[in-house]
């Protein structure tokens, strides 16, 4: 988590998109929270219609009406269970705010918004055939990560390994980062056609990130200290 003492604001839109995401799952078929969706085949079904209503099809995004372009955008918001959902919400947690505190509310919407976007987008365009559905907020989160490790390389993060036995250790930001990177870039290329986790999002939003925030804030923040981070290590994921 992060020491917010060492900010002059809370980070409003962080905590805002963190609840948008919880919202949303909770009253989604995916949550199983709403009896109104029922159980079984019923609620297999509504599940497999939201995640097509609001999730990103590549083939329908490129070949279907104009409202599909919306999808990449609402598609940011939507969770495949509670893992995925965890999972995202957690990293946003953990570098969003000093992002959002560097950038500013508005920018840092921005973004989020636009690097998410264009994440799903990226990775449409190397499936544009694909009928999987997408939907998730990593390639977004990924941009983050992207511009933590420009601005903040030297912050300190303590990770939870699960091959060290979960030990919690501490490591700079760029270490951990680049670590998860590599991570990322490797598992593509263990990929199958099933559905899983969309790596590639994640290397797209995560190099999008870095560059938007190597662009815009150039040596300013580089090597800028930081407060202690604590974090972890038929539909595609992101």
């Amino acid at each position: 988590m992060i020491d917010t003492s060492a900010g002059p604001g809370r980070p409003t839109v962080t905590y805002t998109l963190i609840g948008v995401c919880c919202l949303v799952f909770a009253v989604s078929p995916a949550s199983g929270l709403n009896p109104g969706y029922g159980t079984g085949g019923a609620l297999l079904e509504a599940r497999a219609a939201f995640f097509e209503r609001w999730g990103v099809v590549p083939g329908s995004l490129w070949n279907g009406p104009s409202a599909e372009a919306l999808t990449p955008l609402t598609a940011l918001f939507v969770h495949g269970n509670w893992l995925h959902l965890l999972g995202n919400i957690l990293f946003l947690y953990v570098f969003g705010a000093m992002a959002e505190e560097r950038m500013g509310r508005l920018q840092f919407t921005l973004f989020y918004l636009v690097t998410g976007y264009l994440a799903l987008v990226g990775y449409a365009a190397a499936h544009a055939d694909s009928t999987q559905t997408l939907v998730g907020a990593s390639g977004a989160i990924s941009g983050v990560l992207g511009a933590f490790l420009w601005l903040f390389p030297r912050a300190r993060v303590t990770s939870l390994f699960p091959f060290l036995l979960f030990l919690p250790l501490r490591f700079p930001a760029w270490a951990v980062l680049i670590f998860w990177f590599a991570l990322q870039w490797l598992a593509i290329r263990q990929e199958g056609p099933r559905p899983g986790v969309a790596y590639l999002a994640h290397l797209v939003g995560f190099v999008l990130g870095f560059l938007f925030a190597w662009a815009r804030f150039g040596r300013e923040s580089k090597g800028r200290g930081a407060p202690s981070l604590e974090g972890g290590g038929g539909r595609r994921e992101g």
